[in-house]
């Protein structure tokens, strides 16, 4: 599944298939999310870590783009300019280049470091060929699988919920739910500018449901700025249980901590205190927290109990 601009910085040479000269491309870290941890789902990913001043990484590469093109797209090759890229560097913990990493269905399976011969190349290439090969997965049930999703994000299991959403995705790549899902496990671990790219790139099908503003709202929620620190604010709410904007900046500061639970509670402490302060201004911005944790989020489900019942009542 592709995103956004995918244009390839690779001369196709003549006689060469289209796919074989698509299977090489150059990452950044704004893309690496997508075109390998993502692209890895279906088909396994090699990345070579590179730099313009090191000889070895010249000798490699072209070694590793003709093993790669060969493949006839069962695996592809994704190169990362290390200057341009250290963040990538640090969170592979690349000490020194060319260091070349495998990825499949999301988990790296394979590595070295250094220059290495063709015969090597060509064993490791082979490698993933026959893991690929060898894997089937199995349909799931998307619907459970969205609900399992919005489960182990609800806890906070980001690791889980990131795997299921993929999981939907590579079996069914225009399910804006998943997609949105995603989004959300980007901003829960506090990568906003990957979340940003995703809902930037995303593919117009999904930006047209439904629930793609979901995904919108939950960015313009984790960047608006805090009028305050949780303690702080705990204590302002403390000192003056009526101050009701307080505990709207409150319950602010708590969601974009992550305790969704706690925020929820805020807001609808201060909506039963008093629901029509401000032309009702914490239900209103208790619904911004639901469309931003989604419909389906254990959080939203019961809070919305919750409200039924304090206004009903």
């Amino acid at each position: 599944m592709i995103f956004g601009d995918q244009s390839i910085n690779q001369q196709q040479p003549q006689g060469q298939s289209a796919t074989s000269a698509a299977a090489v491309f150059d990452v950044t870290a704004q893309d690496f999310e997508e075109r390998v941890m993502r692209a890895s789902m279906n088909t396994p990913v090699i990345v070579d870590f590179w730099a313009p001043w090191c000889e070895p990484c010249k000798q490699l590469m072209p070694v590793l783009e003709q093993a790669v093109q060969q493949t006839g797209g069962q695996v592809l090759l994704a190169k990362v300019n290390l200057d341009d890229n250290p963040e990538l560097a640090q969170a592979l913990r690349v000490q020194s280049v060319p260091a070349v990493f495998a990825f499949f269905q999301g988990q790296p399976v394979d590595g070295f470091m250094g220059a290495q011969p063709a015969s090597k190349i060509a064993e490791f290439i082979g490698k993933l060929v026959a893991m690929a090969k060898g894997a089937q997965p199995d349909a799931i049930d998307i619907l459970e699988a969205l609900k399992a999703a919005a489960q182990a994000l609800a806890d906070n299991d980001l690791q889980t919920a990131q795997g299921i959403y993929m999981q939907i995705l590579q079996q069914d790549e225009q399910n804006a739910d998943a997609y949105v899902g995603l989004v959300r496990t980007f901003i829960a671990a506090g990568q906003i500018d990957e979340a940003k790219g995703m809902v930037e790139n995303a593919p117009d099908a999904i930006a047209k449901s439904s629930s793609f503003a979901q995904a919108r709202a939950a960015i313009d929620l984790a960047d608006a700025p805090q009028n305050g620190s949780i303690d702080d604010l705990r204590v302002k709410v403390e000192a003056d249980p009526n101050n009701h904007q307080a505990r709207i900046d409150y319950a602010q500061a708590l969601f974009a901590a992550g305790e969704k639970e706690a925020a929820t509670d805020a807001l609808l402490e201060s909506i039963e205190m008093d629901r029509e302060w401000s032309e009702e201004a914490a239900r209103k911005e208790l619904l911004n927290l639901f469309q931003a944790m989604g419909h389906a989020d254990p959080v939203t489900l019961s809070a919305r109990r919750k409200l039924s019942s304090v206004l009903f009542s």
